[in-house]
């Protein structure tokens, strides 16, 4: 891993399509609790390649609408699009969280996956609060993240920061539910768990046997082995100090 490379694009370069704290288990809590339907406006923010709005587009036939900062991320979201002949259906554009290019009141749902994390705790306010902007009265914000597991969290962070190379600030669960709620949310529901990112069982359910056995062919090599041996440390802790929240908030 380069130095400046950051987790979640090492593990795409190993071949990980699902770069979610909770996996697809996560994102399917999610989706389920979204109210998703052909007539809805959605929002995904940091869409990265695509995977989550193809899979929505495809099951519901909605309209989506992925941003991300990353260029070469919307490259490689654009190229998923077309193959999958989604063009009508979703439109991916650079754009910051923190100033959403997008009217108030416009969105009936937004989901964000694995991101608020990486922000400081006045910048996921600042995002959140964006969010609640651009969203229609009773809309869903869907966001899945990391959650600590420990009010003891100094070490885990940094470890967590040194895997990872990004600056992440995860939270409770009541901090996260705190977060919503303070910037106006209701109805604020969560699902935890056990991370899954590269847990065994969970890259198998996420990428299925095929997919995981590349991946671990790719850590294995001597370039990536370092680095992968140390995030599969952290995401795996015994002790079960860092954990995935799924939370459903309404406007």
């Amino acid at each position: 891993m380069k130095k400046e490379e950051v987790g979640h694009n090492f593990l795409a370069r190993l071949g990980k399509t699902r770069l979610r704290p909770g996996g697809r288990k996560a994102t399917e809590w999610l989706i389920a609790n979204g109210d998703f339907s052909a007539d809805k406006k959605v929002l995904e923010v940091a869409c990265n390649m695509g995977t989550t709005a193809i899979g929505l587009a495809k099951q519901f036939g909605c309209h989506i609408e992925g941003v991300d900062l990353d260029e070469a991320a919307l490259e490689k979201a654009q190229r998923n699009i077309i193959a999958n002949d989604l063009q009508d259906k979703i439109h991916v554009q650079r754009a910051n969280a923190m100033k959403l290019p997008f009217e108030d009141n416009h969105f009936d749902i937004v989901i964000n996956e694995a991101m608020l994390t990486m922000l400081p705790l006045a910048a996921k306010s600042k995002a959140v609060a964006e969010y609640f902007r651009v969203l229609k009265p009773g809309g869903f914000l869907l966001t899945h993240d990391v959650m600590l597991n420990t009010n003891d969290s100094e070490e885990i962070i940094a470890q967590l920061r040194e895997a990872i190379n990004i600056t992440v600030t995860p939270l409770t669960k009541d901090n996260w539910k705190k977060l919503f709620q303070e910037v106006g949310f209701r109805n604020v529901e969560t699902f935890s768990g056990e991370m899954t990112l590269l847990s065994p069982q969970g890259m198998i359910y996420d990428e299925g046997v095929l997919g995981a056995a590349k991946i671990v062919k790719n850590a294995l090599k001597s370039e990536n082995r370092e680095t992968f041996k140390k995030m599969f440390k952290v995401f795996n802790d015994p002790q079960k100090k860092l954990n995935f929240i799924a939370v459903c908030s309404q406007k």
